[in-house]
Parts: C-alpha cells; sequence; structure tokens
C-alpha cells in the first residue's frame, strides 16, 4: 500500500483542520484510530495545523480566503447566477482538482476522505473539486458528514441547486457515506436515496489522565476566582443555537453565593450580535459571566510576555458544573467531555440527544426548552452533594465508555475498510 508498510496512505481532505471545531476534532480522532492500526494520514486544507511533513496546505481551500468568501455570497440568499459567477465556481473548482491530484500523487494516497466537505458547501468549488477527483479516480472514498445544507436556513435559499445534487454529498460508486447520528442517516437515505453508516462522535474514555498537573493548577487563582467559588462551565461558542441564556437564567435562579458563569468560546464566524443580546441579557438579570476565550487555545501554551494560555482541557477539571442546553447539536462533543472529566451536565434535549444519547441511560438534569422549577432544584442539590456529584460522574463515564469510545469508532472503521480492501489491508 502507499506507505510501503502494508498500512493505508490515507488523505484526509476539508476547508480546515485547525483549531476545535468538530470537523477538526474528530478527524484527529480517526487518524489516531487509523494510526493504531498501521495506516498513515495526511492532510489537504485551506488552513492547517498538522505536522508540515503530512500536509498540504492550499489557502484557496479556505472557506474565508477572500475570492471565495466573496464567491459564496453570491450563491446563497438568491435564486440565480449570472454566466460570470459559474465561470468562477469552475475556475476555482480546476485549480483546487489539480491540487488535489498533487495531493493524491505526493502522498500516495489509498484512501481519500472529504471531512464535511462534500456536505455543507460552505466551500462549493472545493466541493465540486472533490467529487470529480473520485469520479475520474475511483478512488476509494469515506465520505464522512457531519451536517448537510439542507439543516441551515441560511444555504436554503441558493442559486446552485443543481451543484448541490452533484456533490453535496455525491453519488459515486467507489464513496462509502458515514454520518453522525442516526437522523442524518435517515434524512439522507430519505432525501438522496443514500446509505450510510453512523459513527457517533468519539472520545478515548480507556485513556485515563490526570484531571490537575502543574500547569493548569493554578487556573483559578489566575481568573481570579476563590477555591469555594462554584463555576459553572458553558463550553461553547456564543452563537443562538447554543442556548446560553438558560445557563444565566439558572445562575440567576439557584439564588447560592459565590456562582460563577464561564464561557469558553467567542462568537466565532457567525457574529456579534448574539453575544451582545447575551452580555445585555447577564447584566439585566444581574449576573457576572466571564469570557475565557482570550486566554483559551486550543492547546496550552505561554505567550511571549510569559501569559499562559490554557486549553479547554485544562477549563474542565475546575467546573463544578457543566450547561450545555443546545437547541440544535449535530452529535455533541461539548457532552462527551463532561462526561470525560466526570462532571454533572444539565442538558437540554435536542433532537440528537433525544435519539441517539438519551436512550444509552445517562443521567443528567435535563430540560425541554426551557428552565423549570425541578431543574433548578435538581441542580441545587448536585452542587451541595458531592456524592451525588460523583455518582452521577461516574455512572456516565461507563455508560460513554460502553456505546461512545474509541473501541466502537474502531469497528465502524474497521467494517468499511474490509468492504473497501478486503484482506488486503491490516487491521
Amino acid at each position: 500500500m502507499g506507505n510501503g508498510r502494508g498500512g493505508l496512505s490515507v488523505g484526509f481532505v476539508s476547508t480546515r483542520f485547525a483549531g476545535t471545531d468538530g470537523v477538526s476534532l474528530e478527524s484527529a480522532k480517526w487518524a489516531e484510530i487509523l494510526s493504531r492500526h498501521g495506516h498513515r494520514s495526511f492532510w489537504f486544507a485551506g488552513e492547517l495545523d498538522r505536522p508540515e511533513a503530512e500536509s498540504m496546505l492550499v489557502p484557496t481551500a479556505f472557506f474565508n480566503y477572500p475570492e471565495v468568501a466573496a464567491l459564496q455570497e453570491k450563491l446563497f440568499g438568491t435564486g440565480r447566477r449570472d454566466r460570470a459567477t459559474t465561470d468562477l465556481i469552475y475556475e476555482i473548482k480546476e485549480f483546487l482538482k489539480g491540487r488535489l491530484y498533487e495531493f493524491v500523487d505526493r502522498f500516495g494516497i489509498d484512501l481519500l476522505i472529504p471531512q464535511n466537505a462534500v456536505a455543507i458547501p460552505m466551500h462549493v468549488p472545493l466541493g465540486l473539486a472533490i467529487t470529480e477527483l473520485i469520479a475520474e479516480t475511483e478512488i476509494p472514498t469515506i465520505a464522512h458528514h457531519h451536517d448537510f445544507f439542507w439543516e441551515r436556513p441560511r444555504f436554503l435559499l441558493n442559486a446552485i441547486g443543481d451543484i448541490l445534487q452533484a456533490a453535496f454529498p455525491p453519488d459515486l460508486p467507489s464513496i462509502e457515506h458515514v454520518v453522525i447520528n442516526s437522523m442524518i442517516q435517515r434524512e439522507l437515505a430519505s432525501r438522496r436515496g443514500l446509505s450510510s453508516s453512523v459513527a457517533y462522535n468519539t472520545l478515548d474514555f480507556d485513556a485515563q489522565r490526570e484531571p490537575f498537573d502543574d500547569f493548569n493548577r493554578d487556573f483559578r487563582e489566575e481568573f481570579g476566582f476563590k477555591e469555594d467559588d462554584i463555576l459553572i462551565l458553558q463550553p461553547t461558542r456564543v452563537i443562538s443555537r447554543k442556548g446560553i441564556e438558560q445557563a444565566i437564567y439558572l445562575v440567576k435562579r439557584l439564588e447560592l453565593p459565590h456562582v460563577k458563569l464561564l464561557i469558553s468560546h467567542s462568537a466565532g464566524d457567525e457574529g456579534d450580535d448574539y453575544l451582545t443580546w447575551i452580555t445585555d441579557t447577564a447584566r439585566d438579570q444581574g449576573i457576572e459571566i466571564h469570557l475565557l476565550y482570550n486566554r483559551l487555545n486550543d492547546t496550552r501554551k505561554f505567550t511571549e510576555s510569559g501569559e499562559k494560555l490554557y486549553s479547554l482541557w485544562d477549563v474542565y477539571p475546575h467546573a463544578d458544573l457543566v450547561t450545555y442546553p443546545s437547541l440544535y447539536e449535530g452529535f455533541g462533543n461539548a457532552f462527551l467531555e463532561a462526561v470525560y472529566f466526570r462532571k454533572p451536565l444539565l442538558v437540554n434535549r435536542y433532537s440528537v440527544y433525544i435519539v441517539d444519547i438519551e436512550p444509552r441511560g445517562f443521567d443528567v438534569i435535563a430540560i425541554d426548552g426551557f428552565l423549570t422549577n425541578r431543574a433548578v432544584a435538581q441542580v441545587r442539590e448536585v452542587l451541595e452533594n458531592p456524592e451525588r456529584r460523583k455518582k452521577m460522574g461516574d455512572h456516565n463515564y461507563e455508560v460513554a465508555r460502553r456505546f461512545f469510545s474509541y473501541d466502537v469508532t474502531d469497528q465502524t472503521l474497521a467494517a468499511i475498510i474490509r468492504r473497501m480492501f478486503g484482506s488486503a489491508v491490516m487491521w
């Protein structure tokens, strides 16, 4: 095979592999699982934080590359595109397809894994380029889909119905489709007639780690929190579908001393309107929120001035409760991370949670879109009862280890790769 050791050379392709978005995180986990079986991963994207020797950085593949961003603006929110726009789509597509061929040749790619790049049209020319590469080469492909265009209102009115039908996702014989929840699996079959496997988001629950070390032990002190402060962590971006107002209402209604609400991430690329509304809401409720994003980084490090930048995984150990009141999630990485650190959870019962997570038997404080007196009382009990917190954390960890561990994803990937390559590939 491509790496000369009996394993596969696997090419991950997306618009971005950098930071803590779900696509970047899950692709890194897949690469780790593949490496355990002797397969080597390589990376193609417009923004990358992967090892340079194993990567091909093509800035035009980034969804925020100026020419691409300007093009995307012309494709959505309208039902018509002009000829010049069509020509530009295919001009960028041809350039990217050439770079993809170069990527496949340079690293001897045996298996291609587009990560969400042929699911949601964040970068239309890139999706087309990937589709044509697969059609022309018949390269074995696992298309890993995290969300589709029909799930996001901003993509519903568009001028590219023909392209969406062809490439988001493509229907080609050498592609195995993988989705992250069973609801998407049924929707993909219904809308496009495509069968798929489900690979839930995953964490290595068999890997034990010490929650505190010399780097993160001083987190409370660095942010001015006292040891008896109750830290409630909202480990998400500040976007409306995260339902962060429920966390604010919770802090208000708990009526406990020394409760601090921590929000980990910024608004990202979706604008600041919701952030402004959240900060105004918190001020009106008399709640102080602590935005951590200026002191958080994808990986922990020191700045040039010697200031610490913590990772989100440095924050979780200090949290007394995690709030996850999302209105919609493709799956829920933050849910699994909180469980990994054995933290109690307040969860809004979003649709994927109801179908794919709740039936596993997790012990959480659940709400249905709004905060009830019962939920507030349950949170107060958990915060005031260390034995209850420990029992909840230990139980949830074991449930997640059974259903959402690396071993489960390993089995899913093994089945797909065996269908593609038979006994010629090691596993």
